[in-house]
């Protein structure tokens, strides 16, 4: 694919979501919603929506096909490296009240949207499948680790292990998981209607997660929050992509199986990200402006990722 077509292809992706963003802030603006609905709308996106998302995701993927321990391995440790970054600056360089959803944001890619969409594009029911069950070891890091790092910096109070392991049991999306596994596996006949209206359900999770980040979204505040906004965005869109990426190779990666953990490990922040924040008491205006930061961010930078792993040879 020449480097004009992989532009316009990311481009059809980001720009529509970034456009979600600035209708929610349009609305807040018009006052056709206020922060009442925001909290509610974020609490259902979290706790029905996005789950039923992830559900469905994963009982569709095709496991005999796609599944390679291996690569959900190494994709796993670097997740794990790109947190333990995030959380060794966090510590040296952001404001204790910050440091939560700074690591969070720096980490947390948008994979079950932009990644899968960019995997499907580009390489067809193989990125489909394989990005599928990506999703579940994305899922489940994810959230353990963005549970973990809201958890100890929501007070100045000392670390309660037991609450935390409590949130990441409870934790919708990792049950999500834990329920769609068995599914997937013995894949039982289930009726149309229902997955129709799963499917009309979990539809609601990215307009919903996007209008309300856009409500969030705070010009003044971003101001403020110039600095570690950009660090973040920075860390999420650069960074980690690029030594996630190299770690793949150097572990024996190359072809379509490199190119689908580069679109997972270079997407922009995750909305889901903001609906935690809000949810746990992290900085949710923080995380929103890394949110459109790193989908503004996403384009340029994914667009030139592919084309110079394309050059190399390497995807």
């Amino acid at each position: 694919m020449e480097a004009l077509a992989i532009f316009q292809a990311t481009l059809e992706v980001t720009l529509p979501v970034f456009a979600m963003v600035f209708i929610g802030l349009g609305l807040k603006r018009a006052r056709w919603i206020d922060a009442a609905f925001v909290t509610t709308a974020s609490q259902l996106v979290f706790k029905a929506t996005l789950p039923t998302l992830v559900f469905l995701s994963i009982i569709r993927a095709d496991l005999e096909a796609t599944l390679n321990p291996r690569l959900l391995g190494v994709f796993a440790l670097a997740t794990l490296g790109g947190f333990l970054l995030a959380w060794a600056w966090a510590e040296l360089r952001i404001a204790r009240n910050d440091r939560g959803s700074y690591i969070q944001s720096a980490f947390r890619g948008n994979v079950g949207i932009v990644g899968l969409a960019l995997a499907a594009g580009m390489y067809g029911d193989y990125g489909l499948s394989a990005g599928g069950l990506l999703l579940g070891v994305v899922i489940l890091t994810y959230n353990i680790f963005s549970v973990v790092a809201l958890a100890i910096y929501r007070d100045e109070a000392r670390v309660d292990w037991r609450d935390i392991l409590t949130n990441i049991v409870r934790n919708p999306l990792i049950l999500a998981v834990v329920a769609a596994l068995p599914v997937a596996v013995a894949a039982p006949p289930l009726p149309g209607w229902l997955i129709t209206t799963g499917d009309y359900f979990a539809s609601l999770t990215l307009p919903l997660a996007l209008i309300c980040i856009g409500a969030t979204l705070s010009f003044g505040a971003l101001r403020a929050s110039g600095a570690v906004a950009l660090s973040a965005s920075l860390m999420k869109m650069v960074v980690i992509p690029m030594l996630a990426t190299g770690a793949a190779w150097l572990a024996g990666f190359e072809g379509r199986e490199l190119g689908v953990m580069f679109l997972f490990f270079s997407s922009p922040t995750a909305a889901a990200a903001f609906v935690m924040a809000r949810a746990m008491g992290g900085n949710a205006v923080l995380t929103a402006n890394i949110i459109a930061l790193t989908t503004l961010m996403a384009s340029v930078t994914i667009t030139l990722g592919v084309f110079g792993l394309q050059m190399a040879g390497l995807i």
